[in-house]
């Protein structure tokens, strides 16, 4: 893959989210490659790698969209940690 990017959180709610996270891993787009990791207690690693540019924005719309709407809905249910 020729283009990466990697964001980490830092977050109580980490360990929710990344939980929250791993069933949408898997090859959703041949272009592109995602991990998600859990550093200890409260880091979220979330990496992409893509073919192109536009693949790579599409993931990371994708993929960071995901962790906001795991966090919102972890705050409106009360199931933080």
């Amino acid at each position: 893959m020729k283009h990466t990017a990697v964001f980490s959180c830092r977050s109580g709610m980490a360990p929710e989210i990344y939980r929250a996270l791993t069933p949408e891993i898997g090859e959703i787009n041949p272009r592109t490659e995602v991990g998600v990791s859990l550093e200890g207690d409260d880091l979220l690693v979330i990496s992409v790698a893509a073919e192109d540019i536009p693949a790579l924005r599409a993931a990371l719309n994708m993929w960071l969209r995901l962790v906001s709407v795991a966090a919102e809905m972890l705050d409106m249910t009360g199931n933080q940690g």
